[in-house]
């Protein structure tokens, strides 16, 4: 089954819903916290508690040579169609940050 997906603009919110996720009892390891850029990722998932997808030779077997390509593998890997992944690479093509909630 694939994770839902929420989508932020801002930082802030993000951690806020991954506290209420928590406050729910969803646990640190079936969040994912996404975003085109590695450093904003890094930062807010060590800031909320959650994951990052693990290493993409890991997740994916494979490293691409961009980024969208990258992150396109990850969300397939994670259970979504091509068109989904598509569409979610281009939520971060446009600043967004997603967070994916296993459950």
């Amino acid at each position: 089954m694939k994770p839902a997906v929420k989508e932020f603009q801002d930082d802030t919110a993000l951690m806020d819903e991954v506290k209420r996720q928590a406050a729910a009892g969803i646990s640190k390891d079936d969040l994912f916290v996404i975003s085109h850029d590695d450093d904003r990722t890094d930062r807010v998932a060590g800031s909320v508690n959650a994951n990052e997808p693990d290493d993409l030779s890991n997740l994916v077997g494979t490293r691409y040579d961009k980024k969208g390509d990258e992150l396109r593998a990850i969300f397939e890997e994670f259970g979504f169609t091509s068109i989904e992944s598509d569409d979610l690479e281009e939520k971060l093509d446009h600043s967004k940050i997603l967070l994916l909630i296993n459950s």
